[in-house]
């Protein structure tokens, strides 16, 4: 699941605030599972929006688009994206860019910051397990991500700097490799860790290990 968080209110209002005819689109897949981008949120935040003096005068309508990364679920949406002067995507990156390519002469603006592709832990906690790589080798490492996961993401074996299972970077976390390890050995297939995996051109990679969104319960008081 790609897991997101709303922008801050006020980049989306200067985002927003040349315009006078609003769609909001909610996204009725991920982003709705994480209670960030779907119909209850689009309605809250259009609430929100309305109540900005700076945005005074705008017109806003609220529309559930399915996927925002399908186009076929566009179709029945045509006359509201054409009505607006511009259009606050509640998807993720993938969503915002293909609205963008499918309607190019329309300022597509996005309402989150997409964050990883996660897991639900617990209700409102995600945590990361694919970043994506497009070289999966999860067959040798026991079901488990090195690149995700592990915090320096490391190939050939653990660091050396773990301690009773938990990432010397961050100790709120497991040791990647203990869990491979662990996972291996259960599997009787720990002749795997003797194989050498080749380096990687690390260039666009990131680092910090494997990150996660909290959500809490936020109130808003109107003055």
């Amino acid at each position: 699941m790609i897991v997101a968080e709303q922008k801050p209110i006020e980049e989306i209002v200067q985002s927003i605030k040349p315009y006078k005819k609003l769609l909001i689109a909610a996204c009725g897949t991920c982003v709705t599972v994480c209670m960030t981008g779907g119909e209850k949120e689009a309605i809250e935040l259009c609430t929100l929006l309305e109540l900005v003096s700076e945005l005074e005068g705008i017109q806003i309508r609220v529309k559930t688009i399915e996927r925002q990364c399908d186009r076929e679920f566009f179709v029945d949406f045509e006359e509201d994206i054409e009505w607006a002067d511009a259009v606050l995507s509640m998807g993720c990156g993938v969503g915002v860019q293909f609205f963008a390519e499918l309607y190019p002469g329309k300022h597509i603006v996005p309402a989150l910051n997409t964050k990883f592709f996660g897991v639900t832990r617990d209700v409102g906690y995600w945590t990361e397990f694919c970043q994506g790589c497009g070289e999966c080798l999860l067959e040798k490492t026991g079901g488990v991500c090195p690149v995700a996961r592990c915090s320096k993401s490391l190939f050939n074996g653990p660091c050396g700097g773990s301690s009773d299972g938990r990432c010397e970077i961050n100790p709120d976390i497991e040791c990647a490799w203990q869990i491979i390890y662990d996972r291996l050995k259960a599997q009787n297939r720990l002749d795997l860790l003797l194989e050498t995996l080749p380096p990687r051109d690390w260039s666009s990679s990131r680092d910090g290990g494997p990150r996660s969104l909290r959500k809490s319960s936020v109130y808003l008081e109107v003055d």
